[in-house]
């Protein structure tokens, strides 16, 4: 039996030289990508200007790796929340962020997470396994088309903010934001994506290495070791120091403004003294600053800080005349705000009941 390839794997240039390999001419290679990607077929069967015999042929050497929809959630705020199926009994979800300004596809690059944050609901998830560059790219079309089919917009923003740690997928990220980018692809701004790192600095340094376009979020929450160490473990082997000077090369390499995401909490990271830390750390490298609301899962280890806290925890840095922003949380009805991921949903409880 044929031991079949993911298509989806493939460069168009690897395409083609599977295609003259078949003795097909190079251009039904770049059919097939065009159907693939711009038209995000999932089956060969659509793809109607090719021959039967072509179809089947194809159907015998390739398989699509298509996600596919299980679970979906509108918030009151119109923010989506999808779980889609990615293999066997297992869920990922994207969230799509409809604001006034912006229209954000919030999505995953991994089932699960291996970094165990403490504040996070991905993070109480076993990692299970790494999405392929297809599995990335078929979020960004659904909530692209739910953009567009619900609400009349374009999809403006992308960010890997969703469940896992993107830079421990490497190849498969930086694959999946090429096809965004790409003509063949979905044509997408490379400064309309945002990837979102809780801190792996050798890879934060790859990525300077490999020149890429993109922006580059640091999930921070902390400027001090010793906090950031409480709640984030990977800062016991990717310290402030080190990242620091991970962010220092990769902003040689790409000249890219990093952000620092600062998720505020009650009595633990919001006092004056915190924003003095932050604010020291920010002059390792041009940056801005996005204080984002935190919220609550359900053992209540941690609280929100009060509003109050927050607008005086913002001033404070931009009188250092730093850029702040403060981000409000959304889809929190439906458990779709940051951080509350694969918290509840029908298609995830679903899947642990038979896991059981």
């Amino acid at each position: 039996m044929v031991q079949k390839t993911n298509i989806r794997n493939l460069t168009l240039a690897e395409l083609k030289n599977q295609f003259t390999g078949m003795g097909e001419k190079a251009f039904r290679a770049k059919q097939v990508y065009e159907w693939l990607w711009k038209k995000n077929a999932h089956s060969f069967e659509e793809m109607s200007n090719l021959s039967v015999k072509l179809r089947d042929q194809l159907n015998e050497l390739f398989f699509i790796d298509a996600i596919a929809l299980d679970d979906q959630q509108i918030s009151s705020d119109k923010t989506i929340k999808c779980a889609f199926h990615a293999g066997e009994k297992q869920v990922i979800e994207g969230v799509l962020i409809p604001t006034a300004s912006r229209t954000t596809a919030c999505i995953s690059s991994q089932v699960g997470c291996s970094l165990a944050c403490k504040f996070c609901a991905t993070g109480r998830l076993k990692l299970m396994k790494n999405l392929s560059a297809g599995e990335i790219v078929d979020q960004v079309v659904y909530l692209k088309n739910q953009a567009e089919q619900r609400y009349n917009k374009s999809l403006t923003n992308i960010v890997y903010m969703g469940m896992g740690e993107p830079l421990l997928n490497y190849k498969n990220m930086l694959r999946s934001t090429e096809i965004i980018t790409s003509e063949e692809g979905l044509g997408m701004s490379p400064k309309r994506i945002t990837v979102s790192t809780a801190g792996i600095a050798k890879m934060i340094k790859k990525l300077g290495d490999d020149e890429v376009k993109f922006n580059l979020a640091l999930s921070l929450h902390a400027a001090n070791d010793k906090k950031r160490s409480r709640i984030m473990e990977i800062n016991d082997t990717n310290n402030l120091e080190v990242l620091a000077d991970s962010l220092k090369y990769f902003y040689s390499k790409t000249g890219t403004r990093i952000t620092f995401e600062y998720i505020i909490f009650k009595d633990f990271n919001d006092a004056l003294e915190d924003a003095q830390e932050l604010a020291e750390f920010c002059k390792n490298v041009p940056c801005k600053i996005n204080i984002i609301e935190y919220n609550p899962i359900d053992d209540g280890e941690f609280q929100q800080a009060s509003r109050a806290k927050v607008d005086a925890f913002a001033a404070f840095l931009e009188e250092r005349n730093l850029i702040v922003n403060i981000r409000r949380s959304r889809g929190k009805d439906i458990d779709a705000a940051c951080g509350q991921l694969a918290n509840k949903n029908k298609a995830i409880e679903l899947k642990e009941r038979v896991l059981k």
